[in-house]
This record gives C-alpha cells, structure tokens and sequence, in this order.
C-alpha cells in the first residue's frame, strides 16, 4: 500500500497517537481543546496524502526541498499555519511543538513500516516525499508561532506603554503646581525639580515607545498635515535640544521658501530626535549644524550635521533599525537613561509617514550628515 492510502486508511489510528503525545508536552495553561488539535492534525494529513498523491517532477522536488513549495491560496491560513498560531495561543514553546511534529513522523513512518514490510523504490520515494511535506509544514507552523508571539509581545508593550501615561502624567503635572506655586525652600525645591524632570523624560520614552509599537504593529505613526512653516519647527526643536544639552552649540541656517502641509509635532519630533542624536554623538566643542533649504516648489531638505567618529559601515546599514547596536552615546548628559534608543527609527518612520526620506552620510574628512527629504505636500498615487 502506497503511503498516501496508509494515510487515509489509518488516520485515526495516527491521530490518537499524535494526540497522546500533544497531551504530554502541553502546558500546565494549555488552552487549545482537543477538538482544534484534531481538526489541525486531520487537515494536515489530508494536505500531506494528497501532496504525495500528486505526480512531482524533478523541478518540484527540488523546489520543496528549498521550502519552496507553492501554496494554493496565500490568503487562507493553511492548517499548519492555524496549528502553529494555536499553539501560540496556547502558550506552548517552539521545542514543544517541533517535538509534536517529531511525533507525528515517527509515528506514521513506524505504522506504515510495520504494516508495509520492506520498502522498495516506489515506497522510498514515498518516504523522501512525505518527509519534505512534514517539513514543510513545521516551517509554516513556526513561521505563524513566531509571527503570533511577536505580536503578543508588542500588543503587551503598546497596553503597558498606554496605561504608565496616567500616572506618569499626574507626576509631571503636580511636580509642576508644587514648582509653580513657589512655596519650597532648599533642599526640597531640587528635589521636586528633579522629580519634574525625571516624569518629563520618562513620559518622553513611554511616547517613543508607543510610537514604536505602533510602527511594528502595522498601524504606521500617524500625520495630521495643515499648512505651515517649517522654518519655525526647526528652531524649535533645536532650542528644546539646546535646553536639555546646555554648553552645545547648535546653529541653525534656514534658505527658501518654507511652508509646506505636513504634521507641525510629529516633525518636531522627528527633527528633535536627529538634533539630539547629532549632539549626543558629536565631538566635544564642535557645533552642530542644522541647514534648512527650500530646494524647490515641490520638495525640502533638513541636514543635521556634526563632527565626531565615523559611523562604521556595519551600522550605517540598517541605522534605523531599533534592534541594531550602536555606539554609545558620548555627550548624552541625561544619563543613561534618557533614551529607550529609539530616536532614530520614530524619526525615519515620520518621516517616511509625510512621503520623505531620510539619508545618511559619514565620513572622517566631513562627518555625518543626516539629511531628511519632505515633498511639501502629500503624493498621491493613480
């Protein structure tokens, strides 16, 4: 008997083994019901039966072997992708779930081998086939788990980003009355001003935070555009990063025409992320610069640039990924904690938010320059 027709002529049998097995590794917070688990299992064994029912050429085989294998629908989860996304759910670990599809081939491979006897050619094949269905089918298990836990774990970041704001902003907010009010003698003003600075920055991070797990989230940083000077912008975002940097220089150049729709604070941030960045990296008693041009009635530029190291090649590619490491900052006088490192890639994500793009050049002869490219109005696509 051909491996396909095993398949469909024992399932059950198979789908109690499996099932056995599932239950012994699954969590004490296991919440998939065996009824889910079946349905996965009976649909992955029908996939595989009829995979090894259907002729393959060479081309084909060659294919799977890569993981390559076609997927008739790319919209329809396959049953392994639920599996894997169930699984998840459950709170099952990878190892754990590799481990049930180590079971689910073993346990096939052994039925069919007891009831079959030796294997000849046409059978072998049937082993190599089914074989790269099993594997093939892990990968979109795992593909989906980790997908799943990725979003659980940033869902969870975003909920906890949210919900530190309240009480984060009641701190701010009564450490400013307490100041404002003008009541405090020494030592207990210095202490309240630090905890009014201390709530300030923090409130900053868990904004950077929110941002990111937006962006990673799928949902993009959002831009409400009106008419406005950007001119302005800029130099308020280099005199808030002159106030938390005292003793920096930042000047500031501005050339051409400067209005254009965009997102007043989003851009401020943006533009205050790349000032302080250049600060926190720039070499000791070098000036930052911050040169705004008016390039042409459809487009401007913002180049923040200072002096210090090189950035190496490794880290120039990909310098906007938040998960890449970096250099430490060497004139961050916030401590470190004054960042979550998040600065650079909320910056290129506004920036990408309005239709523009952000370059970066480095070099020992001319320093590094990040150059922020804005259309001055919203592209539209046909």
């Amino acid at each position: 008997m051909r491996l396909a027709d095993f398949i469909r002529a024992n399932r059950e049998s198979i789908l109690v083994e499996w099932e056995a097995f599932a239950r012994m590794c699954a969590p004490s917070s296991g919440t998939m019901d065996v009824a889910a688990l079946r349905d996965h299992a009976d649909l992955m064994l029908t996939a595989i039966a009829a995979d090894l029912a259907t002729p393959q050429g060479s081309r084909a085989q060659a294919a799977k072997s890569k993981g390559q294998a076609p997927t008739a629908n790319t919209a329809t989860p396959t049953a392994a992708e639920e599996h894997g996304a169930g699984r998840a759910e459950s709170g099952f670990s990878v190892a754990q779930m590799v481990a049930e599809y180590r079971a689910l081939r073993a346990s096939v491979i052994r039925l069919w081998t007891q009831a079959h006897g030796a294997l000849g050619a046409d059978e072998v094949e049937d082993l190599t086939r089914f074989n790269e269905a099993i594997d093939q089918a892990l990968a979109e298990s795992i593909a989906q788990f980790e997908a799943r836990v990725e979003q659980a774990k940033e869902t969870f970041i975003a909920i906890l980003g949210h919900d530190l704001r309240l009480p984060l902003g009641a701190i701010a907010t009564s450490s400013a009355f307490v100041l404002d009010a003008g009541a405090l003698d020494e030592p207990h003003r210095t202490l309240i001003v630090r905890i009014a600075a201390s709530a300030k920055r923090t409130v900053e991070m868990v904004g950077e935070l929110l941002d990111f797990t937006r962006s990673r989230l799928g949902g993009g940083i959002p831009v409400v555009r009106t008419d406005m000077d950007l001119g302005a912008v800029v130099r308020e975002a280099a005199e808030e990063v002159r106030a938390a940097y005292p003793g920096h220089e930042i000047r500031v150049d501005i050339v051409g025409e400067q209005r254009g729709q965009w997102d007043a604070a989003r851009l401020a941030q943006a533009l205050g992320n790349l000032i302080g960045n250049a600060v926190q990296h720039g070499r000791d008693g070098a000036p930052v610069t911050v040169e705004l041009r008016g390039e042409s009635d459809k487009q401007v530029a913002v180049a923040v640039h200072n002096a210090g190291d090189v950035i190496p090649p490794d880290q120039l590619n990909g310098i906007f990924n938040p998960m890449k490491a970096r250099q430490t900052p060497r004139n961050d006088d916030r401590g470190p904690t004054g960042s979550l490192g998040l600065g650079l890639y909320i910056a290129e994500r506004i920036v990408d938010a309005h239709g523009g793009r952000v370059a970066v050049e480095s070099s020992e002869s001319r320093g590094t320059t990040f150059t922020v490219y804005l259309p001055r109005q919203e592209t539209t696509t046909a």
